[in-house]
Protein backbone atom coordinates (compact mmCIF):
# COMPACT_ATOMS: atom_id res chain seq x y z
CA UNK A 1 0.00 0.00 0.00
CA UNK A 2 1.71 3.10 -1.35
CA UNK A 3 4.69 1.52 -2.95
CA UNK A 4 3.38 2.88 -6.10
CA UNK A 5 2.09 -0.18 -8.03
CA UNK A 6 -0.26 1.73 -9.79
CA UNK A 7 1.80 4.46 -11.08
CA UNK A 8 4.76 3.04 -11.49
CA UNK A 9 3.14 -0.45 -13.46
CA UNK A 10 1.45 2.01 -15.98
CA UNK A 11 4.41 3.78 -16.61
CA UNK A 12 6.31 0.05 -16.97
CA UNK A 13 3.83 -1.41 -19.04
CA UNK A 14 4.19 1.73 -21.69
CA UNK A 15 7.84 1.36 -21.73
CA UNK A 16 7.66 -2.53 -22.48
CA UNK A 17 4.66 -1.60 -25.08
CA UNK A 18 2.43 -4.18 -23.07
CA UNK A 19 -1.21 -3.80 -21.77
CA UNK A 20 -1.12 -2.82 -17.71
CA UNK A 21 -4.16 -3.78 -15.64
CA UNK A 22 -4.72 -3.04 -11.74
CA UNK A 23 -6.18 -5.87 -10.05
CA UNK A 24 -7.57 -3.83 -7.36
CA UNK A 25 -9.88 -1.84 -10.51
CA UNK A 26 -10.62 -5.21 -12.01
CA UNK A 27 -11.87 -6.05 -8.66
CA UNK A 28 -14.36 -3.55 -8.45
CA UNK A 29 -15.56 -3.91 -12.04
CA UNK A 30 -16.09 -7.59 -11.63
CA UNK A 31 -18.07 -7.19 -7.90
CA UNK A 32 -19.69 -3.77 -9.22
CA UNK A 33 -19.09 -2.34 -6.37
CA UNK A 34 -16.00 -0.53 -4.30
CA UNK A 35 -13.02 -2.49 -2.37
CA UNK A 36 -14.02 -0.33 0.17
CA UNK A 37 -17.85 -1.29 0.32
CA UNK A 38 -16.37 -5.14 -0.49
CA UNK A 39 -14.45 -4.42 2.94
CA UNK A 40 -17.41 -3.21 4.97
CA UNK A 41 -20.24 -5.20 3.30
CA UNK A 42 -18.35 -8.85 3.26
CA UNK A 43 -15.13 -8.60 5.08
CA UNK A 44 -11.67 -9.13 4.38
CA UNK A 45 -11.93 -12.55 3.75
CA UNK A 46 -14.54 -12.76 0.64
CA UNK A 47 -12.65 -9.97 -0.78
CA UNK A 48 -9.75 -11.56 -0.67
CA UNK A 49 -11.29 -14.96 -2.14
CA UNK A 50 -12.32 -12.30 -5.20
CA UNK A 51 -9.21 -10.71 -5.08
CA UNK A 52 -7.77 -14.02 -5.89
CA UNK A 53 -10.42 -15.59 -8.55
CA UNK A 54 -9.39 -12.24 -10.36
CA UNK A 55 -5.67 -12.40 -10.59
CA UNK A 56 -5.76 -16.06 -12.34
CA UNK A 57 -8.22 -14.89 -14.54
CA UNK A 58 -5.69 -12.18 -15.29
CA UNK A 59 -2.45 -13.99 -15.27
CA UNK A 60 -4.56 -16.58 -17.59
CA UNK A 61 -4.61 -14.14 -20.62
CA UNK A 62 -2.24 -12.16 -22.70
CA UNK A 63 0.97 -11.44 -21.00
CA UNK A 64 0.38 -7.63 -19.56
CA UNK A 65 2.44 -5.39 -16.30
CA UNK A 66 -0.61 -6.49 -13.33
CA UNK A 67 -0.60 -4.43 -10.21
CA UNK A 68 -2.06 -6.39 -7.02
CA UNK A 69 -2.85 -5.16 -3.94
CA UNK A 70 -0.62 -5.45 -1.16
CA UNK A 71 -2.59 -8.07 0.53
CA UNK A 72 -2.45 -10.19 -2.02
CA UNK A 73 0.76 -11.91 -2.35
CA UNK A 74 0.10 -12.96 1.47
CA UNK A 75 -2.74 -15.33 0.33
CA UNK A 76 -0.77 -19.10 -0.30
CA UNK A 77 -3.06 -20.07 -3.25
CA UNK A 78 -2.57 -16.45 -5.23
CA UNK A 79 0.76 -16.24 -4.33
CA UNK A 80 1.36 -19.27 -5.83
CA UNK A 81 -0.20 -18.32 -8.91
CA UNK A 82 2.15 -15.57 -8.87
CA UNK A 83 5.22 -17.19 -8.67
CA UNK A 84 4.18 -19.74 -10.79
CA UNK A 85 2.47 -17.77 -13.96
CA UNK A 86 4.72 -14.15 -13.57
CA UNK A 87 7.87 -12.57 -13.21
CA UNK A 88 7.01 -10.81 -9.66
CA UNK A 89 8.38 -7.35 -8.29
CA UNK A 90 8.24 -6.45 -4.99
CA UNK A 91 8.33 -2.87 -4.92
CA UNK A 92 10.06 -2.14 -1.55
CA UNK A 93 9.39 1.42 0.05
CA UNK A 94 10.63 2.59 3.83
CA UNK A 95 7.15 3.62 5.93
CA UNK A 96 8.22 7.30 5.84
CA UNK A 97 7.99 6.94 2.35
CA UNK A 98 4.72 4.87 2.30
CA UNK A 99 2.67 7.31 5.15
CA UNK A 100 3.40 10.38 2.97
CA UNK A 101 2.23 8.42 0.00
CA UNK A 102 -1.10 6.86 1.52
CA UNK A 103 -1.67 10.01 3.24
CA UNK A 104 -2.94 11.94 -0.55
CA UNK A 105 -5.99 9.57 -0.93
CA UNK A 106 -8.49 8.22 2.10
CA UNK A 107 -9.77 5.07 0.54
CA UNK A 108 -7.48 2.64 2.06
CA UNK A 109 -9.63 0.18 4.44
CA UNK A 110 -7.55 -1.16 6.05
CA UNK A 111 -5.83 2.52 7.41
CA UNK A 112 -9.28 3.42 8.21
CA UNK A 113 -9.38 5.39 11.36
CA UNK A 114 -6.22 4.28 12.45
CA UNK A 115 -2.26 5.78 12.82
CA UNK A 116 -1.01 5.03 9.14
CA UNK A 117 2.47 4.88 10.35
CA UNK A 118 1.48 2.15 13.28
CA UNK A 119 -0.39 0.31 10.92
CA UNK A 120 2.47 0.26 7.86
CA UNK A 121 4.69 -0.68 10.32
CA UNK A 122 2.74 -3.87 11.37
CA UNK A 123 2.17 -4.67 8.23
CA UNK A 124 5.55 -4.54 6.83
CA UNK A 125 6.40 -6.88 9.73
CA UNK A 126 3.98 -9.42 8.91
CA UNK A 127 4.45 -9.10 5.21
CA UNK A 128 7.90 -8.40 4.42
CA UNK A 129 9.00 -11.81 4.67
CA UNK A 130 6.57 -13.20 2.41
CA UNK A 131 7.10 -10.31 -0.19
CA UNK A 132 10.75 -11.29 -0.07
CA UNK A 133 9.76 -14.89 -1.82
CA UNK A 134 9.19 -12.19 -5.01
CA UNK A 135 11.41 -13.14 -7.99
CA UNK A 136 12.88 -8.81 -8.29
CA UNK A 137 12.87 -6.62 -5.05
CA UNK A 138 13.14 -3.15 -6.20
CA UNK A 139 13.57 0.05 -3.90
CA UNK A 140 10.39 2.45 -4.51
CA UNK A 141 12.15 5.47 -2.85
CA UNK A 142 10.72 8.74 -2.63
CA UNK A 143 12.14 9.68 -5.78
CA UNK A 144 10.64 10.20 -8.94
CA UNK A 145 8.95 6.95 -10.27
CA UNK A 146 10.83 7.04 -13.36
CA UNK A 147 13.71 6.29 -11.18
CA UNK A 148 12.11 2.82 -10.06
CA UNK A 149 10.66 2.24 -13.81
CA UNK A 150 14.52 2.15 -14.76
CA UNK A 151 15.74 0.28 -11.89
CA UNK A 152 12.66 -2.65 -12.58
CA UNK A 153 13.87 -2.43 -16.20
CA UNK A 154 17.62 -3.05 -15.71
CA UNK A 155 16.41 -6.08 -13.38
CA UNK A 156 14.35 -7.30 -16.09
CA UNK A 157 17.43 -7.65 -18.49
CA UNK A 158 19.06 -9.89 -15.86
CA UNK A 159 16.44 -12.50 -16.41
CA UNK A 160 16.39 -12.03 -19.91
CA UNK A 161 20.14 -12.01 -20.15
Amino acid sequence: MGSGKSTIGRRLAQRLSMPFADADDEIERAAGMTITDIFAKFGEAHFRDGERRVIARLLAGRPLVLATGGGAFINDETRALILQDSLCIWLDADIPTLVERTARRSHRPLLKGRDAGQVLRELATQRNPTYAEAHVRVSSASSPHEHTVRAILEELSKWNA
